[in-house]
């Protein structure tokens, strides 16, 4: 895809789904932006809630239409997504489950939702080592080994086949957040143990709307002492009293949705689902690496590597100033300056956050 346009195909969704949206967002690693049609979904759950006429089934027919999206996005069955809350409480899940003594190796800097709940239980052993040594730090005796796909204070992505490639061998399962990498970087959910991901980033959906998902065979490793009545095979006919029978495959492991988060990542996953992760992830490369090419003409040391989170370290406060008069909207994270270009986007954004910053 070049880098200098959009393919006729995007340039036609952000017309149709984005219109009137000003130049500048370079942001989608902090909050995504929300299609037309999943404001639109979101306005009339809220205009039939106003009326008094919140509409149950319609909220459920969009928890089943989301998961089923994410599902094709992730490239899995249905029955291997459990709906979530947050990525800390799906994580607690697993950590909560895991023995006595089990060792898990993170990365030492990954995003604190993902390491915390294994810090937080002192009986783990809990390896805390560089992201590129990650692969290497699994032994034997390793239970599980966490990371983050592409890393939100940076956007360096992790070495994916490496790591999977040490678990294999060594038994350890593999657990992979993905809330700042599904929606751009091509994942299949498969391949791990579990994935979590929050769908606000970049799956543009409202924020709580979370999903996990559960390979085949890994459900004994979660505890279902944190299952409600959601998670029944049966939800609405177990509502008081023990669960008899809890529902197949992750869906045991369903949080209560939120539902108005669901009506509207229902209709942003499945804009996600039209336009395919893989055209999303070269258009996302390429304005990111238009952004990282003008920095370096800048005099900047972009932190370097194929991905759709570009950080800058060592920038002045007077160039955010300029950034944020300019109406470029971005995030400091980890003292890098950090833009996030989607598929809403167009080099007219990155020129403007250029033009800001010379």
């Amino acid at each position: 895809m070049s880098a200098h346009a959009p393919t006729a195909a995007l340039a036609d969704l952000r017309a149709a789904e984005y219109p009137g949206l000003p130049a500048g967002y370079l942001n989608a690693a902090t909050h995504g932006l929300a299609p037309a049609r999943t404001i639109a979904a979101l306005r009339g759950a809220l205009d039939a809630w106003a009326a008094g006429r919140p509409d149950t089934d319609g909220y459920e027919t969009a928890v089943a239409d989301a998961r089923a999206a994410f599902a094709r996005v992730t490239g899995v069955p249905a029955s291997q997504v459990a709906l979530a809350s947050t990525v800390a409480g799906s994580v607690g899940l697993i950590a909560a489950a895991l023995p006595q003594g089990a060792e898990v190796v993170a990365y030492q800097e990954d995003f604190s939702s993902l390491v915390h709940p294994f810090a937080a239980r002192p009986d783990l052993r809990l390896r805390l080592v560089p992201l590129q040594d990650l692969a290497a730090a699994v032994r034997p005796g390793t239970a599980l080994v966490a990371v983050s796909a592409a890393q939100s204070a940076d956007g360096r992505v992790a070495d994916l086949p490496a790591i999977r490639a040490a678990a294999a061998e060594h038994g350890a399962r593999t657990l992979l957040d993905a809330t700042q990498s599904m929606g751009w970087l091509p994942l299949d959910a498969a391949d791990y143990d579990y994935v979590v991901c929050h769908g606000y980033k970049w799956l543009v959906s409202p924020h709580g709307a979370c999903f996990l998902t559960v390979r085949p065979g890994a459900e004994p490793t979660l505890s279902p002492a944190f299952t409600g009545w959601y998670g029944a095979d049966d939800p609405w006919g177990s509502c008081y009293g023990p669960i008899t029978d809890l529902a197949p495959g992750a869906r045991r492991f369903d949080a209560r949705p939120a539902y108005l988060a669901y009506v509207g990542a229902a209709a942003s996953l499945a804009l996600i689902a039209e336009v395919g992760v893989a055209a999303i992830h070269a258009h996302d490369l390429a304005l990111a690496e238009r952004l990282r090419a003008g920095f370096t003409a800048l005099g900047y040391a972009p932190v370097p590597g194929p991905s759709a989170i570009v950080a800058v370290p060592d920038v002045a406060p007077e160039v955010h100033r300029r950034l944020t008069d300019a109406g470029v909207a971005f995030s400091a994270r980890a003292g890098n300056l950090r833009f996030a270009p989607h598929f809403y986007n167009t080099p007219a954004d990155v020129d403007l956050a250029l033009a800001a910053a010379a």
